[in-house]
This record gives structure tokens, sequence and C-alpha cells, in this order.
């Protein structure tokens, strides 16, 4: 494969795993007691560590996103 078409594979992996990225903060911002309930009867979470659990979660996701998807971009469209 080219240059260009691995720049272009990582740059809709980036998109792509972005919007997951906010569509779980949209989730979680608008539905976050539904959420709490619903895990809840699965776990027993207090809200305060139901948070940490979604707030750490959210950052592990957005730094992978970076290492693995855009760092190559950019390292891709450097070098091409």
């Amino acid at each position: 494969m080219l240059t260009s078409e691995f720049a272009s594979f990582f740059a809709w992996c980036t998109l792509i795993n972005y919007s997951m990225l906010l569509i779980w903060f949209v989730v979680f911002s608008l539905g976050h007691n539904w959420l709490h309930l619903m895990h809840g009867k699965w776990f027993e979470l207090t809200e305060q560590q139901f948070d940490v659990i979604n707030y750490c979660g959210m950052g592990f996701f957005k730094l992978f996103i970076f290492v693995f998807n855009l760092a190559p971009f950019i390292a891709l469209s450097i070098i091409d």
C-alpha cells in the first residue's frame, strides 16, 4: 500500500474513534443518572466511582486515539 492510502486509513480511524468518544461524552452527560442506575443494577458503584471510571475511560480512549491513530496519520502526512 502507498503511504497516502495508510494516511487515509488512519484519518478515517481517527474520525471514527473521535466520533465514538463524542457520543460517549454526550450520552454520559445527558443520561448520567439513567446510566448510573442501569450500571448500579449490575455493579455496586457509588456515583463518584461511576464518574471516575467513565472519566478515566474517556481519558485513556482519547490517549489511545492519539497514539495509535492521530500520531501515525500526522507522521505519514509529513513524509508523504
